[in-house]
């Protein structure tokens, strides 16, 4: 941290020495705050803070031992400097206990004033960077560790028997060894991620990290620094430097979801990392060389992201190396049987259900039934269903929210698929019920993410904030 960086408190109540202070630490670029006394310096300390205390000891009813103490509970990090009167260093020492980081006795000159308060900030200077890297040290090992964790268990849950399942996993079988990029398209919800996952931990690279990106939940600007990371003051709160997440897959697997909704300015920088495996972080000059493997995942189809206006093409066949296509659940309908027991047993204890199995009309209605969510919405339903069921047994009747064939969806809104047996309904409010209903059903298959959300109402994102702002949808 530079000079002119660090804010100094002055407390003092002769005003020739306070004014004095103020004078030769503004000279070597520093900010000042002063007060003529210790509950006015204790205040403005609470208000604007300070990286450094400078209070006499000796003063009127707050003494600089009341400033001394207060300070510490106020802002523990703070340090203090106290200044003695000639004779009192036994006073100075019990302050040295109480947390006082250093004294200076009267009468000092201004070289030797300069020389400890600079050794002072110094030292702080030194102390908030070990701080900031063990810290930021601390959060990319827990990150990288729940990484890890999280994709040994994940292979497990790519579950079923058709012939599109047995295709994909013969994919995986065959791919994972190599360090190919590799494009998984599908729905959402269909399991891209389950694919990454399984490229991973069955290839070379399985003891590297695993890190994902989610590229449609972030904003423009936030994305470029969590993939490329940042340097210090690259933009406003960039208060330490930090690793992108390329940095972080080094030697491991960067699973790239939504690809396709990547900014133009991102998708340069992105074909610039995939041909020549090196980036800068934002703000920053030093290039800074990686080894990852790309996964990629879209809901968009191939030759729409090729031949759309928005995806670049030559990114796109840098992606587009080993191509992979997930089938929706409404094409693998015997793989329902299998994945409804799997969720049984996965959902039944956080569920605290005591529902054993499914009856044969229950499961009819989950076979015959689209699944435009599929897989993540067989799940959502199958929670749903538990939370319900009064039974041992999963019944049909414990899924009056999934519609039959010729039936709508009742979202909880309560609006009926036809007219009330008497009287009317007023076409605006049911209009705007629907759709309020549509809006709240996509934010829940799409997890939240607004994009994904928008994409599936055939909506701009901007749209889809205003009627989330209209209906006082929380997210």
């Amino acid at each position: 941290m530079k000079k002119k960086d660090w804010r100094v408190l002055v407390v003092d109540d002769h005003d020739a020495m306070r004014d004095g202070l103020e004078l030769l630490l503004r000279r070597r670029g520093h900010k000042t705050l002063s007060a003529p006394d210790g509950r006015q310096g204790l205040q403005l300390l609470e208000e604007r803070g300070a990286d450094l205390v400078i209070t006499d000891l000796k003063m009127g009813k707050v003494t600089g031992i009341d400033v001394l103490m207060q300070a510490k509970q106020l802002a523990p990090d703070t340090d203090v400097l106290v200044i003695t009167a000639h004779g009192t260093v036994e006073t100075a020492v019990e302050a040295m206990k109480q947390g006082a980081c250093d004294f200076i006795t009267k009468p000092f000159s201004s070289e030797e004033f300069g020389i400890k308060v600079d050794r002072i900030l110094r030292e702080r200077a030194e102390r908030l960077r070990l701080m900031n890297e063990n810290l930021a040290l601390r959060v990319e090992n827990t990150f990288l560790r729940s990484e890890a964790s999280d994709s040994a268990e994940s292979y497990g849950e790519m579950i079923g028997q058709s012939d599109g399942m047995k295709r994909v996993r013969r994919f995986v079988e065959r791919v994972a060894p190599t360090d190919s990029t590799v494009m998984v398209y599908g729905e959402s919800g269909t399991g891209k991620e389950l694919v990454a996952r399984a490229l991973h931990s069955r290839s070379q690279r399985r003891d590297g990290p695993f890190v994902r990106v989610n590229c449609g939940a972030l904003p423009e600007g936030l994305l470029e620094s969590e993939l490329f990371g940042h340097e210090k003051g690259a933009f406003t709160g960039a208060d330490r430097q930090r690793r992108g997440r390329f940095e972080l897959a080094h030697k491991g697997t960067l699973f790239l979801d939504e690809i396709s909704t990547v900014s133009a300015s991102t998708q340069v920088r992105l074909l610039r990392v995939l041909q020549e495996r090196e980036l800068e972080r934002v703000g920053g000059e030093k290039t800074i060389s990686v080894d990852v493997r790309i996964v990629a995942a879209t809901n968009t189809p191939a030759d729409e992201l090729r031949f759309g206006k928005e995806f670049r093409e030559d990114l796109f066949y840098r992606l587009h190396v080993v191509p992979v296509t997930l089938p929706p659940l409404r094409e693998r309908k015997g793989d329902i049987g299998l994945l409804v027991e799997h969720f049984l047993q996965k959902l039944r204890a956080r569920t605290r259900s005591a529902v054993a199995g499914v009856e044969p009309a229950a499961m009819e209605r989950l076979q015959k039934y689209k699944w435009p969510g599929n897989i993540r919405e067989l799940e959502n339903v199958v929670e749903r269903a538990l939370v319900l069921a009064e039974a041992s047994m999963l019944r049909e009747r414990d899924l009056p929210f999934l519609p039959g064939p010729g039936e709508t969806v009742d979202f909880g809104g309560g609006l009926a698929s036809s007219l009330p047996e008497t009287g009317g309904i007023e076409l605006n409010r049911a209009m705007d019920r629907m759709e309020e209903n549509l809006v709240r059903a996509a934010l829940e298959q799409a997890g939240g993410v607004k994009a994904e959300a928008a994409r599936l109402l055939s909506i701009k994102t901007s749209a889809l904030h205003y009627k989330i702002n209209k209906y006082e949808i929380e997210t």
